[in-house]
């Protein structure tokens, strides 16, 4: 399987889910400055005509997009790992509901933030809706060490992953005790490490 990425966006998130998993999962780096090729030199957009990361290519050729629906096949490969619950369990459907908000309320809550021009006023009420659903997290986080508790689900590598924009935003994670401990626990993961490392984020 082929795994297409830009460092440190969205395509992190299964980029972690494919180390967590011991898949054999190969990096392909998309270089959107001047257009949309790949480093090994194809043209993105042939490979997924939205030209956005990420974009699995299966080892039979077919084309798997959005990040929800990958980070779920890549879990689905690797069994042994338990980044998704039982299908029909109250957890599964719990880890979908996580990633259903990560998905419209973190990660498409962010993205206005990286368009050129945008006023003051503009990023202080984005901001400030974010900061709603932080609270959220920071109340989720309360019991446990995880969204779903103790156990790391593909929900949390999604949500660490968007978390890490954050900076970009000018929220201090350190109003929320409970995140900040969240983010510093998943970092120090071995996968992570690894993802965080093949990416050239570390």
């Amino acid at each position: 399987m082929k795994l297409y990425y830009a460092p440190g966006a969205c395509s992190l998130s299964p980029h972690i889910v494919a180390r967590e998993g011991n898949l054999p999962v190969e990096m392909v780096k998309v270089l959107f400055a001047g257009g949309r090729t790949t480093e090994t030199g194809e043209n993105f957009y042939d490979i997924n005509p939205m030209g956005y990361v990420p974009t699995l290519r299966l080892d039979n050729g077919e084309v798997l997009t959005e990040g929800v629906a990958i980070v779920q096949y890549l879990a689905d490969q690797a069994p042994s790992a338990n980044l998704v619950p039982q299908k029909g369990s109250m957890p599964y459907y719990r880890t979908l509901e996580w990633l259903t908000f990560i998905s419209s309320e973190l990660h498409k809550g962010f993205s206005p933030l990286f368009r050129s021009g945008i006023s003051e006023a503009e990023k202080a009420s984005i901001v400030e809706r974010l900061a709603k659903r932080y609270d959220r997290l920071e109340k989720a986080l309360s019991t446990g060490a995880y969204l779903l508790g103790d156990i790391f689900t593909v929900a949390d590598a999604y949500c660490y992953t968007i978390l890490r924009w954050t900076p970009r935003a000018g929220i201090d994670l350190s109003k929320y005790p409970n995140l900040s401990a969240y983010m510093k626990r998943i970092e120090t993961r071995s996968a992570v490490q690894v993802a965080l490392k093949e990416e050239e984020l570390v």
